[in-house]
């Protein structure tokens, strides 16, 4: 009897025999990042999404949690305060500061800070019970993010520019051939119009998608062997798996800091690039 051929089918999430037939493993797709909990038409192509209502709540959580721990301020600090106090500080000084330099720093604080919270908490939501969604894992998000952060980058850099004239010219070094200044033009365009912002926000993407397919095959593995094992050997690995998984979690963790810090980092650098002079 010749073995059977298995195919995994991405978008329906479920094992497709070479009979015909379904069943098996159903494996993590793309379907687990279209949830529509409220839809707005019968064939939800308008709906109030599962990342829509995540990124509604953590705005409503870092409104309530900056409004209370801020309200009644003291010289010896609560743990909200501290907790204030310190991820503003963090932002400020370590990006802001260090990164825009102290002249202009000031100004682009609020910005650098509400991304940074905003994306810690709507990343760490990937690991919380009950919602276990990285709202950045669907890419509409991080493209909304980094065009604000482009139309604040070239806004500052026409400004400082005084115009958008000088500001394309500024785009060449002076003193170069005049058949090299086009050739350079156009590589110059499409990095700052082009290849900034795309990997900006595809890196932010990348990382929360693959960090929650990670978890998903892990966890839904694991009690698929545990539940369905045939024998001791998978209920074995099904148990593994979930063991592997929690250790992963904690992983998780770290990189859903880490792409919060990063990409207000990467921010904070094309921010410095606009109020260059040089540039």
């Amino acid at each position: 009897m010749s073995p059977t051929v298995v195919s995994a089918s991405w978008l329906s999430g479920a094992v497709v025999t070479a009979e015909g037939g379904e069943g098996g493993f159903p494996t993590p797709g793309v379907a687990d990042f279209w949830w529509p909990v409220v839809p707005f038409h019968s064939d939800s192509a308008w709906a109030l999404t599962r990342p829509a209502l995540v990124m509604l709540i953590s705005a409503l959580v870092l409104g309530w949690f900056y409004v209370s721990a801020t309200r009644k301020l003291s010289v010896v600090p609560s743990k909200n305060q501290f907790l204030v106090e310190g991820s503003y500080n963090f932002v400020r000084n370590t990006i802001g500061r260090d990164i825009i330099g102290s002249k202009d720093f000031l100004q682009f604080v609020p910005l650098l800070l509400t991304l940074f919270t905003l994306l810690l908490v709507n990343n760490v939501f990937g690991i919380v019970p009950f919602i276990q969604f990285p709202t950045m894992s669907r890419v509409g998000i991080p493209i909304v993010l980094t065009l604000i952060v482009y139309i604040t980058y070239h806004t500052v850099a026409i400004r400082r520019k005084h115009g958008i004239l000088p500001y394309f010219k500024s785009l060449v070094p002076p003193g170069l051939p005049g058949w090299l200044k086009p050739i350079l033009f156009v590589l110059e365009f499409l990095t700052y119009f082009v290849i900034r912002p795309l990997t900006l926000a595809l890196r932010l993407f990348g990382n929360m998608l693959a960090g929650h397919l990670m978890l998903l095959v892990f966890i839904v593995g694991g009690e698929y062997l545990l539940l369905e094992g045939s024998n001791l050997f998978l209920q074995a690995s099904g148990v593994l798996s979930f063991a592997f998984s929690i250790f992963m979690t904690f992983f998780e963790l770290l990189i859903e800091f880490l792409q919060a810090f990063i990409f207000t980092l990467l921010a904070a650098l094309y921010i410095s690039d606009a109020v260059s002079e040089h540039h």
